[in-house]
Order: structure tokens, then C-alpha cells, then sequence
């Protein structure tokens, strides 16, 4: 055996002793940094700079599809929700178009011209009627104006605004956006 003298064994590691640079602060930790803000201390042992909230995504503009064509319609409807800006919603009696506005309360509307039982004119005039939906937007999606006529931009004719059918997708979407971009804020009672 050797005779030098032997340290008795650690039965557990010895805690390091705490520095002053290294010693965790009691209570609250200021948040530091460039980000900081001033005010009271956030509690716990890292803080973090605050985090600015997510933007919410923008609301999407709901579109109310008055036409007795529900292959069209629907075609449409589908058309305009891929793009992920859109709500639609489609009537396809003439009827009810007025009762599912104000239920649906959209910020366009797009209506055929030639339907069973009423016309789009015969819808738009009791739209416009209506103290709750007379400012939403109307976009005339007929046949009976060419897309001669009508051109990529539509028709404007007796203050209302027309695109003729079949219209482009591209086309569509581009009005849509003018014609809401254009509309005065809606005046509360």
C-alpha cells in the first residue's frame, strides 16, 4: 500500500459556488437590450423581449352571388374562394336575393340581369331600396352585354356596372377589388 495520504472520497460533487457575474437575480428580471421597453421588471429567471403580435390576416370580403344559373354560379363561387380572399354565398332565386343579403350582409354583389320571376334590375332596385344594403356594391353579370362591349375592365351604363358572360377569372377579381376599393364607407343610422 502507499503511504501517501488519500482525501476521502465525495460522496456527492460539492455545488459550485455561486460568482456575482454568474449568480441568478433574485425575483424579477429587467428585461435588457435594445428592445427593452421601460417599466417594471418581468418575473422569471430568462426574460424575453416583448413580442409584437401576429397580424391577423385581413378579413375576407364576402361576396353574395345573385344568379338562377347554379353551374355558373357555383363555378364562380369556387373560382373565388381558391384565391383565399373570398366568403361567397349563392342564391339562385331571385326572390331571395334581398332576404339573403341582409342575412348574409356582403360586401359586393354580383347579379345576373336575366332571371325566372324577377330580373336583376327588378333586385337591384329593391336593394337599393333597402336603408341596410342600398351602399353594397352591385357588379351585372350578364349575356346580354358582350365581352365586346363590356371590354376587361366591364361597362359602366346608367350608373350601374356591367361584365358580360363568360367573364375571365382575372377579370372578375380585378373588378371586385375596384368596385370595394371605390365604394364609400358605410354610414352608420
Amino acid at each position: 500500500m502507499d503511504n501517501e495520504p488519500q482525501s476521502p472520497a465525495p460522496t456527492s460533487a460539492p455545488a459550485p459556488t455561486p460568482t456575482p457575474a454568474s449568480a441568478p437575480a433574485p425575483g424579477p428580471v429587467p428585461v435588457a437590450g435594445p428592445t427593452a421597453a421601460p417599466g417594471p421588471a418581468v418575473p422569471g429567471p430568462l426574460a424575453a423581449a416583448p413580442s409584437a403580435e401576429p397580424l391577423a390576416p385581413p378579413a375576407k370580403k364576402r361576396i353574395l352571388i345573385i344568379d338562377d344559373e347554379a353551374s355558373f354560379a357555383r363555378m364562380v363561387k369556387l373560382n373565388l374562394e381558391k384565391t383565399g380572399d373570398f366568403d361567397v354565398r349563392v342564391e339562385n332565386k331571385a326572390t331571395y336575393a334581398v332576404s339573403t343579403a341582409r342575412e348574409f350582409r356582403p360586401d359586393l354583389i354580383l347579379l345576373d340581369v336575366i332571371m325566372p320571376a324577377m330580373d336583376g334590375g327588378d333586385v337591384s332596385s329593391q336593394i337599393k331600396r333597402d336603408r341596410t344594403l342600398r351602399d353594397i356594391p352591385l357588379i351585372f353579370l350578364t349575356a346580354t352585354v358582350s365581352k365586346r362591349e363590356a371590354g376587361d375592365v366591364g361597362l359602366n351604363s346608367g350608373g350601374e356596372f356591367f361584365l358580360g358572360k363568360p367573364v375571365s377569372v382575372e377579370t372578375l377579381i380585378h373588378c371586385i377589388h375596384e368596385r370595394i376599393r371605390n365604394t364609400p364607407p358605410e354610414v352608420k343610422p
